[in-house]
């Protein structure tokens, strides 16, 4: 019998190689996989109402490319500063990808906070999603690896002295949260709107900004449970956290959704401005 648990537990902990993928099982997953792995659930994906189209042309921003640790590249959007600053903000997409709601909104704040450059990253590659199915294929189908090389990738083209806050929605939440780890000494704030936080503790005693989470009472995932837990854990980092929590659903802010609620989405806006204006001076 001992000998059968010493065998069971030689193989849960067991490092195995795919490629250049290393798994090991038996481990916890990450945040950002926790959030991925709710696509598998029929709930979640039907949940996510098929948006309705937006068509967003802008006369200021560009596609970008730029290298990423992992010898490749990336393109992403990019609204550059009217005058040279070093103040970023890295803008993470929802689970439909980089798409015309996202660089709406990142020019509607580009706009409202003056002069600030923003990168729109594209954790997919290129790739939308116009329908919950493929949403839901695109975000499990993302390797942290890779993400993580797109991010660092990103907050190396901003340059040595940047000044970074990041701010992302759903999927997007949970990886602003990451970027904002991933940037150091770089970032300045981090917005959340209903992602899924960081567990580990001793990772949020790394992080160097303020956060500003703006979550959902009605949402069946990252609900006020999940909120709560991560307002603890933030005390125990000795981080600072400003919570802001609506009588509203899952994805509320964005208006191509049938959840979308307007007064939820204003004060949240409002607030998110006034908590990006004071820490990019």
């Amino acid at each position: 019998m001992k000998k059968l648990i010493l065998l069971t537990l030689l193989i849960c902990f067991s490092a195995v190689t795919f490629g250049q993928r290393r798994v090991v099982c038996c481990s916890k997953p990450s945040a950002t996989r926790q959030f991925a792995m709710l696509a598998s659930s029929s709930t979640f994906r039907m949940a996510h109402k098929t948006p309705t189209p937006i068509h967003f042309q802008s006369a200021i921003g560009k596609s970008v490319t730029y290298k990423t640790p992992d010898g490749k590249e990336s393109t992403a959007y990019m609204l550059k500063a009217k005058k040279a600053t070093n103040n970023y903000i890295l803008v993470i997409h929802e689970w439909w990808g980089l798409n015309d709601f996202v660089k709406r909104e990142s020019e509607k704040i580009y706009n409202d906070l003056g002069n600030v450059n923003i990168i729109d990253i594209d954790l997919y590659d290129g790739k939308v999603a116009t329908t919950r199915e493929d949403a839901g294929k695109f975000m499990q189908a993302v390797n942290e690896d890779r993400a993580k090389a797109i991010i660092n990738g990103a907050i190396t083209y901003t340059g040595a002295k940047a000044h970074i806050a990041t701010i992302g929605w759903c999927f997007g939440g949970g990886w602003s949260l990451q970027t904002s780890l991933l940037a150091g000494k770089k970032a300045v704030g981090c917005v959340m709107y209903y992602g899924m936080p960081e567990q580990d503790v001793n990772r949020l005693k790394t992080l160097n900004a303020d956060v500003l989470g703006n979550f959902a009472n009605k949402d069946q995932w990252i609900n006020p449970k999940v909120v709560a837990k991560f307002d603890a854990d933030m005390k125990r980092a000795g981080k600072k956290v400003y919570l802001h929590q609506y009588d509203a659903d899952h994805g509320f802010a964005n208006p191509s959704n049938p959840v979308y609620d307007s007064n939820a989405t204003k004060d949240a806006y409002a607030n998110t401005i006034t908590f990006l204006k004071a820490r990019l001076k």
